[in-house]
Parts: structure tokens; sequence; C-alpha cells
């Protein structure tokens, strides 16, 4: 299928590469503290690298041990991941660290089996943990990851489906090196991130150029088949802005389901609106997009007289929506008053 050599051949240039060329200024590189490189690989999963590095340093700056994020009360860990969005990472990170002190006894476990059984850990994260923390020899198959094979190897068919994925598993595992797992596992992941990347990828800089099968064959825009299109939901909702003196009237979300836990706009059920907000000015629609479906969110300003709330709303001064656990659109809504 392609012309690269020993499976070994792949994992001595790649190594080579990354040492050279690829990232070795992370916040998170450099030390091999469980803690860090587990918030860092949970920050990481669906988010780019630029975005996470903010947000890393401000929540290990309130919390730089595990055993203060699992006592910390849940509002305050979703304020500090306000606006890096898949909220259920950090309902699953903190109820990961009290499974911990719980379980462990507070020291993070070493074993792989053990991770993964940690909540929000899968296979992948919880081998690059055990990379990166414990220099464990053991592969790595995140989205990136499956590009990057897809691509040099020559792999068909859509990489989410079981069969082809189990492939990926056993190709990652058979290209692992002797030593030097780190520098490995590091490699692949800055491949896929600055080189292999989905669009306008720079194959005139990858250490595989000469020997991938997309680029040989054309195929790059092609490979990995992507999911078959299918229809995206779209869904509406109006929500009110109710404003007594500099203040915002917001409800906090159940616990589970979209927005978990963070301070929300109250929402109004479809097509009713109170007679005493008869009034309310209609804000510009706020355009969401969710993993599995867009939300269009129509917000309805008023001044009230009086401070009324629902048994779970609280007022909150609009000069202090730094510090609140705000969904990203609601956020924008808001800092536009």
């Amino acid at each position: 299928m392609n012309n690269l050599g020993p499976n070994k051949d792949f994992a001595r240039r790649l190594i080579a590469w990354q040492k050279r060329h690829g990232r070795h200024d992370l916040p998170w590189q450099k030390q091999h503290d469980p803690y860090r490189v587990w918030l860092a690989e949970i920050m990481l999963q669906q988010t780019q690298v630029a975005t996470v590095i903010p947000y890393y340093r401000r929540f290990l700056a309130r919390f730089p041990g595990l055993a203060g994020l699992a006592a910390a009360p849940q509002e305050e860990v979703m304020a500090l991941w306000s606006g890096l969005g898949y909220y259920a990472r950090a309902r699953n990170l903190q109820r990961a660290a009290q499974t911990i002190v719980a379980r462990h006894g507070g020291r993070f476990p070493r074993r792989i089996e053990d991770i993964e059984q940690l909540p929000g850990i899968g296979r992948s994260t919880a081998a690059a943990v055990a990379v990166f923390a414990f220099g464990a020899r053991a592969a790595i198959l995140d989205g990136n990851v499956k590009r990057v094979l897809a691509r040099v190897f020559g792999i068909d068919g859509f990489p989410g489906e079981k069969a082809l994925e189990n492939r990926l598993w056993a190709l990652a595992e058979s290209l692992l090196p002797a030593r030097d797992i780190e520098a490995y596992t590091q490699g692949l992941m800055d491949l896929g991130a600055t080189l292999c990347s989905r669009r306008q990828p720079r194959c005139g800089d990858c250490p595989f150029a000469a020997q991938c099968v997309a680029l040989r064959d054309g195929r790059i825009a092609e490979l990995p088949t992507p999911r078959a299109p299918r229809a995206v939901p779209q869904r509406a909702v109006r929500v009110l802005v109710l404003l007594n003196r500099g203040s915002v009237l917001l409800e906090r979300r159940p616990p589970q389901g979209i927005w978990g836990g963070l301070l929300s706009l109250p929402e109004l059920p479809e097509g009713a609106l109170p007679r005493r907000y008869a009034g309310a000015q209609p804000l510009p629609v706020v355009r969401h997009a969710f993993t599995h479906f867009r939300l269009d969110i129509a917000p309805l300003a008023a001044k009230v007289s009086r401070r009324d709330t629902a048994p779970d709303g609280v007022w909150l001064s609009l000069k202090r929506l730094d510090a609140a656990p705000l969904p990203a659109p609601i956020r924008k809504i808001l800092e536009s008053l």
C-alpha cells in the first residue's frame, strides 16, 4: 500500500522530526506531573492549543493540585471553564478528581486500565496521560493521529466506524518505538496539528512527503474519508434579559445536559410571553453551533422595577460577567449590553 520501510522507520523519522521541528514550549511540557498532564489532555479534546493555554494557566492558578479541584464547589470549576465549551469535560474532570481521592488515596493512578476507568477519559486520553506522566509505551489514536495514519498509509473509510477504528488501533500499536516514546507521541500530535491539518496541509514540510500514499495519489482532500453528510437540526429559543439597576437575572441550568451547571438567561416556553414583559425589546439573534444541532437564541430585553427571582435565579451585576460561569453565546448577549 505504501513505500514505507519497516514500521520502526516511521517512528525513527517522526522522532527525528519532532526533536527538530516539533513543539517544545507548551506550558504542560517538560514536567511529568500527572495532574497537569491530565488537565491539558482533557482541555485539548476538540479544542485548539492556542485556545487552551490561557484557560490552562488560569485553572492551575486556582487549582494547583488535585485535592483542591476535588473539594471545590462545582460552580467555581464551571466558571473557570466558561467559554471553553464541551462543559461535560469540566464536570467529568471534577468527578475524576473526586474518584482519585476516594479510590486511590489522592494519588493519580499509574496503570492505563485504572486511568481509563476515570470519568471523561477514553482509551487514547488514558494512553497519552500514561505516556507523558509515567513514560508508558502505549499508542494514542485521537482525531489528528487518525488523519495522519489514514493519509500516510492510504487507508480508506470513515475512522469512526468500529471495524476501521480497530484497524487503526492495530496499526498505531505496531508503529510504537522501543524508546523515545514521549517524543514519538508528541510528534504524532504535532504533525497532525501543525502540518497534516484537515485543510491546507503543509505537505512540503512533512517528513513523510516522499512516502505518503494520499499525497502520491492526489487524495489529501479525500482522506480520511469524512462521515456521510447528514442534516443538522435547527432549533430556536427565546430568552429574557431582565435588567434592574445594572444587574441581570440568571438561572442555573440543570447539572446534566446542554450547559449543565452554568448560569444562563431564563428561557421562554414556545409562544409564551408574560403580559408584564409585553414591552420587551428584541435584541439581535445569536446563532450558536453545537456538535449535533444549531441553535438560534432570540433575546428579549426588559427593565424591571423589582428583583423578583425564580427559586434557582440569581441577580448578577453586568460588571461581574468575567467571573461568572456563562455559556459563550449568553456571555456574548450580555456583553453587547
